[in-house]
């Protein structure tokens, strides 16, 4: 490692997890998600990699994102999953990009745009069976379907996809989920009875593609599945593996007397002569600033909790009695391979989800890769 912090991408597990992945959903296609640059592992070398393990589409958030996708060679189908009034779809459309609509008004947008752009655009309409985000009420739904009928046969659009989103696939046994998977069912009978003939159906998040097959209809979505970050409780198969490792040097080490206050607020006081060593990582690079005492780094063969408030731009570890040097390495969490926390064991450490916690870093870090480039 030639800085003293970064974020280390495995390419060689994206692919593997991939291709896992694959084995494990059957019949159906696999999208990787690639969104906000691939949940901070960067979105360009991800995508390769998660079309080398088998990956048959990509998916992504912003228009911008699937036209540089585009800009960098790639030719896999990818589908835009929020379309926005006012967005680059003319452009979209030109580049072959896929797009969603939610509402009878963002049908005739996206026709609109195919006009201009002299080709029929690709839209996948969004029914929302229970997440009351995007996506069309099923009291509006007959009337989406119907405007995308009308603009197929106008040659404007064509019907590509019927999907919608699950709101709580990763807490098995709760009750949206089969709620959701027959309101999606019902949604699919009310447009196969207009007339739409979607090419592909899809539902399934990374913990539905993992655990509910009936979830999973022609095509599944995994975004924190292909980087080896699923939401689920419990242990993950043994096949899928997390491909991030954040990694840092000691930049400075010192020895401080019994009773030293630590960081800003003196919230941490040493309780003995101590070695204290300093992590140039703080709040601004991706480590929540209240997870002092609460997550813990790798450093010299064991676990240490961070000590003190962690500053914008660094955390100080106590070290006690134990030796250490400037140049020491410091692993905040990676695969687990060696001892050190995984992104898991910090999401649950801070109450959110592991893709929170590889966003924070990964978007803020110098980044290097392993494998498939």
């Amino acid at each position: 490692m030639d800085v003293p912090a970064e974020a280390q991408i495995d390419l060689g597990v994206v692919r593997d997890n991939v291709t896992g992945l694959r084995k494990h959903v059957g019949a159906a296609e696999l999208m990787s998600v690639v969104k906000s640059d691939a949940y901070g592992h960067g979105m360009i070398p991800v995508a390769r990699a998660a079309l080398a393990g088998g990956a048959g589409w990509l998916g992504v958030i912003r228009i911008e994102e699937a036209l540089a996708l585009r800009e960098a060679g790639l030719t896999a189908p990818v589908l835009c999953l929020m379309s926005v009034p006012g967005g680059r779809h003319e452009e979209a459309i030109r580049q072959d990009v896929d797009l969603a609509a939610g509402s009878a008004g963002m049908v005739a947008e996206l026709a609109a745009a195919a006009q201009r752009a002299g080709r029929p655009a690709r839209v996948h309409l969004k029914v929302d069976t229970g997440m009351s985000r995007g996506g069309a009420t099923m009291s509006d739904w007959p009337g989406v379907v119907a405007a995308a009928l009308a603009a197929q046969a106008a040659g404007h659009v064509a019907i590509t996809g019927i999907w919608s989103h699950m709101a709580c696939a990763d807490m098995p046994g709760h009750p949206s989920i089969d709620a959701q998977v027959k309101v999606f069912q019902e949604a699919l009978a009310v447009a196969e009875r207009a007339g739409a003939r979607p090419e592909v159906r899809h539902l399934a998040n990374t913990p539905a593609t993992l655990t509910l097959p009936q979830a999973r209809f022609d095509l599944v979505r995994c975004g924190g599945g292909t980087v080896g970050l699923p939401t689920l409780p419990g242990p993950m198969p043994g096949w899928l593996r997390p491909s991030m490792t954040v990694r840092a040097r000691l930049v400075q080490v010192k020895q401080v007397p019994p009773g030293a206050g630590v960081s800003y607020g003196h919230r941490y006081v040493t309780s003995s002569q101590s070695t204290l060593g300093l992590v140039p990582l703080g709040y601004a690079e991706g480590v929540p600033r209240d997870a002092s005492g609460l997550v813990q780094v790798y450093a010299r063969g064991r676990r240490w909790f961070i000590a003190g408030t962690v500053s914008m731009n660094q955390f100080v570890m106590d070290f006690g009695a134990e030796p250490a040097q400037e140049g020491d390495e410091v692993l905040l969490f990676g695969p687990g391979d060696n001892g050190e926390p995984t992104a898991q064991e910090w999401a649950d450490a801070l109450g959110t989800i592991t893709y929170e916690i590889a966003t924070r870093f990964g978007g803020r870090l110098p980044r290097s890769y392993l494998g498939v480039t």
